[in-house]
């Protein structure tokens, strides 16, 4: 049975049978537990089911220290905080210390001082789980002093101590997290002289602070993040240091579009009352999750630099909020979402992509729109029969009424302010639109997001023109409209 805080002095702590333990052995124990028993340690983390988190898992089994090396938006730092539940929910600590000194187990002179003064009766005090966690993010300006701790001067002057004595010793964030998970984030922006400093932490457990003579047994388990790009733009890890971290894991982004689309609904930040009101079609919400696979496949992004997943969960909750504004100014009370929406995402697309000089020189904006014309394509030929394969006449034409229709000189305008009722009615003036994806089968609930691709497939691949007047689409037959005003020129 787990002890809880109702213990109050160390007699009845050693009355309950409680033994100390290292940290690294706690976390171990309490892994083999939830894998023999089947309880999910990394819930909602998805992607790394194979390879990631069996990597941490068996780290964890070893006791090592861990590296988690990755590019940006890959759950580094989450997975490093949902550690934090591997650890017991209570342990015992001496009241009144700075390292939170295990009252079987001290280390500190502080601890030891007050174990002499009060025996037995020493008071015990219980700290949390949640209170054994301390990140920190390393930049350029940290100190030796804000990772170890330093002399404190105005500590000796109050107390009238010599600074040979040791309790002068201010502590830094390290020792105080005794016991704890440490988590340092973008570990190459330290300063290599700041990384020596770690190494006999990693290997004896141990510090030096101002060439004092002290051995602190500190008990912590490291987790660093970093990003390769790291390795080579703003600094590096040295090498005696990695060669300390037990255990490098590489993350990654996800794999699969299905598993991208949980992560953007898990995440993202929607208004229950709003959630109720807006829909996002399946196909719709594939096109948007396709856009990231494009971008970090694309010759205009710079692969080191990554993109994030927060790249389409911003991006979704902007699909959502343009829906919102939609049903906001018709004075509607649903609201559907379209691909003509997705000029709402852009902004979350330019902001969350590093450009190479070509992607410069296209510019920020075309380039977003370039990942979703690609994000388009590949949708459109998961769900329709390739037009190219229709001009070598390799099988019949399904999209011929709909060509007709734009050819006799129809034009459609799909406008971002249209209603509900008014953007169905325009995707049923198409001939032969609403039959195409009858014929396929797809069901009703869907045909309009269909109904709306196949005709940005159609413009993707040239059989009709489309062009994009502020957030307004006009999609239109360009040979037919070249014809027409040839017939209206009175010359």
């Amino acid at each position: 049975m787990p002890l809880m805080p109702q213990i109050k002095t160390l007699v009845e702590l050693k009355s309950s049978g409680y033994q100390p333990r290292s940290l690294k052995d706690e976390m171990r124990e309490n892994l083999i537990c939830a894998l023999q028993t089947n309880q999910p340690v990394f819930e909602g983390i998805w992607g790394f089911d194979q390879t990631v988190i069996p990597d941490l898992e068996r780290a964890i089994l070893s006791r090592h220290h861990v590296l988690l090396l990755g590019l940006r938006g890959q759950a580094k730092t989450r997975l490093a905080r949902m550690m934090v539940r591997l650890l017991d929910e209570w342990v015992p600590f001496i009241a009144g210390t700075e390292l939170q000194d295990d009252p079987m187990a001290p280390i500190s002179r502080q601890a030891l001082d007050l174990l002499k003064e009060h025996g037995d009766h020493t008071t015990v005090h219980w700290l949390h789980r949640e209170d054994r966690y301390v990140e920190k993010l390393a930049t350029p300006d940290v100190s030796i002093a804000d990772l170890i701790g330093d002399i404190d001067p105005i500590k000796a002057a109050n107390e009238k101590l010599s600074f040979s004595d040791e309790r002068v010793i201010h502590y830094g964030l390290i020792p105080r997290a005794h016991r704890s998970i440490f988590v340092i984030n973008e570990l190459p922006d330290l300063q290599p002289r700041i990384q020596v400093a770690l190494f006999n932490i990693l290997q004896e457990g141990d510090i030096q602070i101002r060439g004092f003579k002290k051995r602190l047994d500190l008990d912590i388990h490291f987790v660093f993040t970093a990003n390769p790009e790291d390795y080579t733009n703003r600094g590096s890890i040295i090498t005696p240091l990695k060669d300390r971290i037990d255990s490098q894991i590489l993350t990654h982004y996800p794999e699969d579009p299905a598993i991208s689309k949980r992560i953007t609904l898990q995440e993202s930040r929607i208004d229950p009352g709003v959630a109720t009101q807006i829909s996002v079609p399946v196909i719709v919400h594939d096109v948007l999750e396709q856009i990231a696979f494009e971008a970090r496949e694309s010759e205009y992004v710079d692969a080191k630099s990554g993109v994030s997943a927060r790249l389409t969960i911003s991006a979704y909750e902007n699909l959502v909020s343009a829906i919102e504004r939609r049903i906001l100014l018709n004075k509607e009370d649903k609201g559907v979402a379209r691909i003509n929406d997705f000029w709402a995402v852009v902004p979350s697309i330019t902001g969350k992509v590093e450009l190479v000089y070509e992607g410069e020189q296209e510019g920020p904006y075309q380039v977003a729109l370039h990942f979703m014309h690609q994000a388009i394509r590949v949708l459109f030929l998961q769900h329709f029969p390739n037009p190219e394969k229709l001009k070598k006449g390799e099988e019949k034409d399904p999209y011929g009424t709909i060509l007709t229709w734009f050819s006799s000189g129809h034009e459609l305008n799909l406008l971002h302010t249209d209603t509900e009722a008014d953007f169905t009615a325009k995707l049923h003036s198409v001939a032969g639109l609403a039959d195409l994806v009858h014929r396929l089968g797809i069901p009703s609930k869907d045909a309009l997001s269909h109904m709306e691709l196949v005709l940005h497939g159609l413009a993707e691949f040239q059989h009709i023109g489309k062009d994009l007047i502020g957030n307004d689409l006009y999609f239109k037959d360009d040979l037919a409209g070249a014809l027409l005003d040839l017939d209206d020129d009175p010359e």
